[in-house]
């Protein structure tokens, strides 16, 4: 009996090898962890914190990106203004040596003169131009590039039951020279408004026509007179400035910009600027002398 019973103690005392031995802690005690567990996972770093608590992880800045493997894209250049060619160049030259080329919008006031050697390029006569019963007043040449648009709006009036006349065109220094003597010996008192100095007037350019109307005696009641104010109140002046601007014509001296422009009153004087501009002039209602000389420097220097 001895025997047995000292047997069953020392099989209890021996380790069981199929399951560890499952310990119940007192309160407050350390706790045992299996070793084959804790082999494969994170040690757990105590937080003090109670065992229901979670601690949120700390977020973690992404790495850095890695160099450019090609180089930077060269700045974009900053965009500089860009100079917009006048009629005339060299604005360092005296008016009376100013040869300006052959754009449709050169200066030419009482203060800003051509050169007496300055003629334009491109002149024809229009007697082989424009219809039979046109009346010219003068044998007259234009520039080739005027007589297209002046021929529609001439064959226009016409079909509305017009007679206009070209009293004048293109007029060399020498011309206007003799033009201005003409008319101081004429009619002094209206030389100034009939005709500019030599170098001083438009009509050098080429690209001036002078119109008038078999009405216009009748109306200031004076035979023989081509040019006067009143060529306004003829159908040819009245249509004229209506319509002259859809065929690139302007008038160059209205009667409201004589202090801009240096001339008096001149409603038988167009111009052809081409209809862009001279659509643009009549909407705005301006002259183009105005416009030029408030978007442009001096095109020359007076002398």
């Amino acid at each position: 009996m001895i025997r047995s019973t000292l047997l069953l103690l020392a099989v209890a005392s021996l380790p069981v090898a199929c399951a560890p031995a499952v310990v119940s802690d007192p309160p407050g005690a350390a706790v045992q962890v299996d070793a084959t567990a804790t082999a494969h996972r994170p040690p757990v770093v105590s937080t003090g914190l109670p065992p229901t608590a979670t601690v949120p992880a700390t977020p973690t800045a992404p790495p850095p990106s890695p160099p450019p493997t090609t180089a930077p894209a060269s700045p974009t250049p900053i965009a500089t203004a860009t100079t917009v060619p006048t009629p005339t160049p060299d604005r360092t030259i005296l008016c009376s040596q100013r040869l300006p080329d052959n754009g449709l919008l050169t200066v030419v006031t009482l203060t800003y003169g051509l050169s007496r050697d300055f003629e334009p390029a491109g002149l024809v006569g229009l007697s082989g131009y424009l219809p039979n019963d046109v009346t010219l007043g003068y044998p007259t040449e234009l520039r080739r590039i005027v007589v297209n648009p002046l021929v529609d709006m001439i064959t226009t009036m016409q079909a509305e039951g017009m007679q206009p006349v070209i009293i004048s065109g293109y007029r060399s220094y020498s011309a206007q020279a003799i033009a201005r003597e003409k008319w101081l010996e004429k009619e002094p008192e209206r030389a100034n408004i009939l005709s500019a100095p030599p170098g001083f007037s438009e009509h050098q350019l080429g690209t001036v026509v002078d119109f008038g109307s078999p009405e216009l005696a009748a109306i200031v009641g004076q035979e023989d007179i081509e040019f006067h104010t009143y060529f306004y109140k003829t159908s040819e002046g009245a249509w004229l400035l209506q319509h002259a601007h859809e065929y690139g014509f302007t008038l160059s001296y209205p009667r409201e910009a004589t202090e801009i422009t240096g001339f008096f009153y001149e409603p038988w004087h167009y111009r052809y600027v081409g209809v862009e501009m001279a659509t643009f002039l009549r909407d705005a209602g301006i002259s183009l002398t105005e416009h030029q000389l408030a978007t442009e420097p001096p095109p020359c220097i007076p002398d």
